[in-house]
């Protein structure tokens, strides 16, 4: 008697930006942390094949060790990103920058419409991605969990929407899992859950949803133990896929038995 099983292991479950394909499903941010090993071990323990930095808040002109020495470009896509830009122009200004530096044309988009939030600018970000698909640029844009939104950046040729979770920074978890489904359901590229993250639950939270991939900085960096919270939520990103992949049960309002009732002895 044979068994038919299915594969439950990673290396078959790959997801595509463009030309590149990856398979952990992790994006990882290098704010926050303590120190340029702790950003290096945390990266390691996270799995991550891609890294994002913040442009504006790395002193490019210093003679010191940055957040970029941390980053082995021949293990890790760098990712740079828009973050602390407030203006179409600011943020398109930005991202030349980093052609300028080298960097590759794949970006984060960030266009913040309000300090205090850090809640996106969504007009804006919709206009400074036009452009920056025009320009060859490989945009991945920060925006609200707004079904419309992600569409109009879809069309403006976005290789993948990063809705939000919950404010930048605050580790509340998916506020709004619904208007997640809605988005995941109706536009056709990768959608990566962005901001909001605060422990292991919430990203798995996030992949049973069917969200692509998760990117989280502050609710790894800003953990006790940084390297231990990393290991977690690549566990976790792991386990949700797995249970998206399996499919869940459906849930009931009332208990349902799980031993067959037939052929009860009296």
């Amino acid at each position: 008697m044979t068994t038919s099983t299915t594969s439950t292991s990673t290396a078959d479950d790959t997801w595509t930006l463009g030309d590149r394909t990856f398979r952990s499903r992790i994006i990882v941010g290098t704010g926050k942390y303590a120190s340029l090993d702790e950003t290096r071990a945390a990266l390691d323990a996270s799995g991550t094949e891609m890294v994002t930095v913040a442009l504006r808040r790395v002193d490019l002109t210093s003679k010191e060790p940055t957040v970029l020495d941390a980053i082995d470009r021949s293990r890790y896509v760098l990712l740079p990103n828009t973050a602390g830009c407030y203006t179409a122009d600011e943020a398109v200004r930005t991202l030349h920058l980093a052609r300028e530096l080298g960097m590759d044309e794949l970006v984060k988009l960030e266009v913040i419409g309000d300090p205090k939030t850090l809640f996106p600018d969504n007009t804006a970000t919709v206009e400074a991605a036009r452009r920056l698909v025009k320009e060859g640029f490989k945009v991945l844009p920060y925006c609200g969990d707004d079904l419309v939104t992600c569409k109009r950046l879809v069309d403006a040729g976005c290789l993948a929407v990063m809705p939000l979770a919950a404010p930048i920074g605050s580790g509340l978890g998916i506020r709004n899992p619904h208007n997640m489904r809605l988005i995941i359901e109706n536009v056709d590229v990768p959608v990566i859950v962005d901001a909001g993250v605060g422990t292991a639950s919430d990203a798995a939270v996030a992949m049973e949803l069917g969200c692509t991939a998760v990117l989280m900085n502050t609710g790894i960096a800003a953990a006790q133990q940084p390297v231990l919270m990393a290991e977690a939520m690549r566990l976790a990103v792991d386990g949700g896929r797995k249970a998206f992949r399996a499919g869940r049960m459906p849930a009931r309002s009332y208990a349902n038995a799980s031993s067959p009732t037939a052929g009860l002895i009296e």
